[in-house]
C-alpha cells in the first residue's frame, strides 16, 4: 500500500473510498466492494471542515491515523490519499449548493452541512478522476445528494454495517459513554420493530438518554413524506446521546 499526499501520484480510473478517518468495519466493507470493481483502490482520509456547522464538533471528531493506515492496508487499499487543505481548497475555490433536498432533515438541523459534502466530493472527483466511488447507506441523504453531483463517476451504494447488537457503525460511536453506547441500540430496535411513524417515535421515546431530532418515513427518491402510494419507503432517524449525534435508516414495508 502506498501513502501519498499529492493526487498526481494516484491512479486515475480507480475505485475510490472517501473517508474522514476513524476507520471501522463499515469502511472495511466499502474497501471490499471497491476491490471487486478495480485493481486500484484509493482510500482518502480528509476531515472536511466545510461539512461541520459546529466548530466544537470538528474539534472533537475522532482522529486515529495509525489505526486507519493499518485497517486500510489489511483490507485491500492499494493507495491511501492524505490530501492537504491547500490541495482540496485552493484560494479561489467555491462552495457548491447541494440543492433542495439538502435543506431537509439532516440539512435542516445542520445548515450548510451538505453544501460542504458535495463541494468536497466534487473536488475529490475532479482531482482524482475515479471510475467508481463507494458510499455507505448509513448516511442516506448524503448518498442521494452525492449521486446527483457524481457526473461520470459511478456511485456504488453499500449496505449499513451494524454491530452485533444492531447499532449502526459510526466513527462517532467511540465518543459514547458505556451507558450511552447501550442506550444507542434503541435506534436500530425501533427501526426493526416499527411499521408506522407513530410506532417508531413511540419506541424511541422509551429511551430517556435519547433526544430525538426526527423520525420519519420518506420517499427514498424525493425525500417527501411517504404516502400509501410510495413505492420505496425508508425510515430515517436522528438524535443525540451524550451530545453525540447519531443517525440511522432502514427500508420499510408500510402497513396496508
Amino acid at each position: 500500500m502506498k501513502v501519498v499526499t499529492d493526487v498526481r501520484e494516484l491512479p486515475s480510473g480507480c475505485a475510490f473510498v472517501p473517508t474522514m478517518g476513524a476507520l471501522h468495519a463499515g469502511h472495511a466493507s466499502l474497501l471490499s466492494i471497491a476491490q471487486q470493481k478495480n485493481k486500484n483502490v484509493v482510500l482518502s482520509i480528509f476531515i472536511n471542515p466545510l461539512q461541520f456547522e459546529n466548530a466544537q464538533d470538528l474539534a472533537k471528531y475522532p482522529r486515529t491515523p495509525e489505526a486507519d493506515l493499518a485497517l486500510a492496508a489489511s483490507h485491500g487499499a492499494t493507495h491511501v490519499w492524505l490530501p492537504s487543505q491547500a490541495e482540496i481548497y485552493p484560494a479561489n475555490h467555491r462552495v457548491l449548493s447541494a440543492g433542495p433536498i439538502s435543506h431537509l432533515y439532516e440539512g435542516k438541523s445542520r445548515p450548510g452541512h451538505f453544501d460542504g459534502v458535495v463541494t468536497v466530493v466534487r473536488r475529490f472527483f475532479d482531482l482524482l478522476k475515479p471510475s467508481v466511488a463507494i458510499f455507505g447507506e448509513k448516511d442516506f441523504q448524503q448518498l442521494k445528494l452525492v449521486e446527483e453531483i457524481a457526473g461520470d463517476v459511478e456511485i456504488i451504494r453499500a449496505p449499513i454495517i451494524r454491530e452485533s447488537d444492531g447499532l449502526a457503525m459510526s466513527s462517532r460511536n467511540i465518543r459514547l459513554t458505556a451507558e450511552g453506547r447501550a442506550a444507542a441500540t434503541v435506534i436500530s430496535r425501533a427501526l426493526a420493530s416499527s411499521k408506522t411513524e407513530a410506532e417508531l417515535r413511540a419506541a424511541l421515546s422509551l429511551e430517556p438518554l435519547f433526544t430525538l431530532d426526527y423520525a420519519d418515513f420518506i420517499d427514498e427518491e424525493s425525500f417527501a413524506p411517504a404516502s400509501p402510494q410510495t413505492a420505496h419507503v425508508r425510515a430515517i432517524v436522528a438524535g443525540w446521546i451524550n451530545e453525540v449525534r447519531l443517525i440511522d435508516n432502514m427500508q420499510m414495508v408500510q402497513s396496508s
